[in-house]
């Protein structure tokens, strides 16, 4: 029977606690505590204008007063829809320390989507950007809102960067009109410093503090409600699994706040641990390769599609990343042959590391499970995190299955969530109470264990492909296109067919400087007859110079799926 893995015969992994206590603690009481301990410490960087501990703990006090003077009471949710900027930083503690709860939505959301956001989240209020008033504007008459607050990049920046930001992007921006109902941040922090009430509750570590957004490449985006306990866990846990988080040292956060693994370890876990997190707005592959020049961070961390960009990133070479101290990826599934590459281009580069895969979704925040710092094992996502526990059932059951013998992948442990807002029986359904008495969380991914606790993710179940009656996994395939030499990045799916019921397709990046062609197609084809049964054969290989990607980075298959249907007149 599968078990929490015990490894004390696995040297890397004998510094790491099985168990953690976990403090009666809200999110932003962590954070002072480190505020307490380093309060000189840089909290945030933001284009070059820091932060100190003390500093950000003075800013969410003040915040925090402003939102309890506008009338945001306990339990209200605010929605927050920002990108990586220290704002969105600031409220969202700040909520959290006047027992509100933050919905946490995308900036690029759409306005169907953001109005979807408000009303399923029941939102009294919400903070955007003066660049997307527009959006907030065209759907405010179709939601309740008591407030909305404006603000802007510029109102994080000194006066020197704030005016080379209006020079370069603040003029393209719209002007919001004068008469608009919104109330701007500064006036906003200004009604926060007159007011002299009470505003701290005092709340409790299992109280709902977050709402998170599921991705959007399977079914209808459903809100996750998070407690204290799920992000302060997981920062701790996160942090002794890490082996290398030291106080002061820094992290590149391009994962953004609305994600559970920019928001609960890029930012939560970097604040508790009294690390520097280096905010990043928005990003691109040549701005990133700037930064890691400049700010020379000490982890970065990302969903596989960010390291493949900076595989391609001709800004990268020469670059020194012998600062690297934790390399990690999440989100979504690295391919052996990316980690591959990956690992090598790192030590091209003199890091010393090489990347750690983590697995999770965001029903438990984000990760529950790593590599080992000084051990892998190919193939697998690692090992469980401190007082988590995995096992393998047989899809549709709660059944254990074997070791080393494939089902559902089902957890337990103090990240997993408090339940899906307003899906009860879906909540049903992904959280079961077992015959051991614990509560577990069925992921709905495929995957196996080993005898030593290691865990193999194989793909969701939902995207498994079935041909003639066999079951193909898409991730297996892609793994061995993957490793032809001049492939960088594949996705694999199934399509409609009358006699097979679904046959496979390939769509191939070709690494950088070689172009598609007839050659290179059958290339593959007699790569794959090498690798893959005959069975799961791909009947077309399309090259893309791109391929589609979620909000936060994910390969899209969902289009790709859409798209061939379309072709086939079978579409929306």
């Amino acid at each position: 029977m599968n078990k929490k893995v015990e490894a004390p015969w696995l040297k890397c992994y004998d510094n790491v606690p099985h168990t953690i206590a976990y403090p009666e603690a809200t999110m932003v009481e962590l954070v002072e505590k480190a505020a307490k301990k380093y309060p000189d410490y840089i909290a945030y960087d933001f284009m070059g204008n820091t932060t100190r501990y003390k500093d950000m703990v003075e800013k969410i006090h003040l915040c925090a007063r402003a939102f309890k003077a506008i009338g945001i009471k306990e339990d209200d949710r605010v929605t927050i829809c920002l990108p990586n900027v220290p704002q969105a930083v600031i409220c969202f503690y700040a909520l959290n320390m006047i027992g509100a709860i933050a919905n946490m939505i995308h900036p690029l959301s759409s306005e169907g989507e953001i109005e979807f956001f408000l009303k399923d989240s029941n939102s009294v209020a919400a903070i955007t950007l003066d660049q997307f008033y527009g959006k907030f504007a065209s759907i405010r008459k179709r939601v309740k809102l008591n407030h909305l607050i404006i603000s802007s990049v510029k109102d994080a920046l000194g006066s020197i960067l704030k005016l080379g930001y209006q020079l370069r992007e603040g003029r393209k921006i719209p002007k919001i009109p004068g008469n608009a109902d919104v109330i701007m941040w500064k006036n906003f922090l200004n009604i926060g410093s007159n007011y002299h009430g009470k505003y701290k509750v005092k709340r409790t570590a299992k109280s709902p503090a977050v709402v998170l957004y599921s991705g959007g490449t399977t079914g209808v985006s459903k809100g996750i409600l998070l407690s204290n306990l799920n992000f302060n866990a997981l920062a701790l846990q996160t942090a002794e699994m890490a082996q290398c988080c030291v106080a002061g040292h820094s992290m590149l956060a391009v994962m953004p706040i609305f994600h559970g693994f920019g928001l609960g370890i890029c930012i939560h876990m970097v604040f508790v641990k009294g690390c520097r997190c280096i905010l990043i707005p928005r990003f691109n592959a040549a701005s990133y390769a700037m930064l890691l020049k400049k700010k020379k961070p000490n982890y970065i961390a990302g969903v596989p599609t960010l390291y493949e960009a900076i595989i391609r990133n001709p800004d990268m070479n020469g670059v020194d990343l012998s600062c690297l101290e934790g390399v990690f990826s999440g989100g979504d599934s690295l391919s052996v042959e990316l980690k591959k590459k990956f690992d090598v281009f790192l030590k091209n580069h003199n890091a010393k590391v090489r990347v750690r895969e983590g697995y999770g979704l965001t029903e438990c925040v984000t990760a529950s499970c790593l590599t080992p710092r000084d051990f892998e094992r190919e193939g697998s996502i690692g090992l469980p995190f401190p007082d988590t526990f995995y096992k393998i059932v047989r899809p549709q059951t709660d059944e254990t299955v074997p070791y080393g013998e494939e089902g559902e992948i089902c957890l337990s442990g103090p990240t997993v969530m408090l339940g899906y807002v307003n899906h009860p029986e879906e909540t049903a359904q992904t959280l079961r109470l077992h015959d051991d008495g614990r509560v577990w969380l069925h992921t709905g991914d495929l995957g196996k264990m080993d005898e030593d606790g290691f865990v193999y993710y194989r793909q969701r179940i939902k995207r498994m492909i079935i041909s003639s009656g066999y079951n193909i996994y898409p991730g297996q395939l892609e793994n061995a296109i993957d490793e032809h030499e001049k492939v960088l990045l594949s996705c694999v799916i199934g399509v409609p067919d009358s006699y097979k019921g679904q046959k496979v397709k390939a769509f191939v990046v070709l690494r950088d400087g070689i172009e598609p062609n007839e050659k290179i197609r059958l290339e593959l084809i007699e790569h794959c007859k090498k690798k893959i049964a005959r069975y799961a054969m791909p009947y077309d290989i399309e090259f893309r110079t791109e391929l589609p990607k979620t909000l936060v980075g994910k390969v899209n298959f969902k289009v790709l799926e859409e798209e061939e249907l379309n072709k086939m007149g079978f579409g929306k």
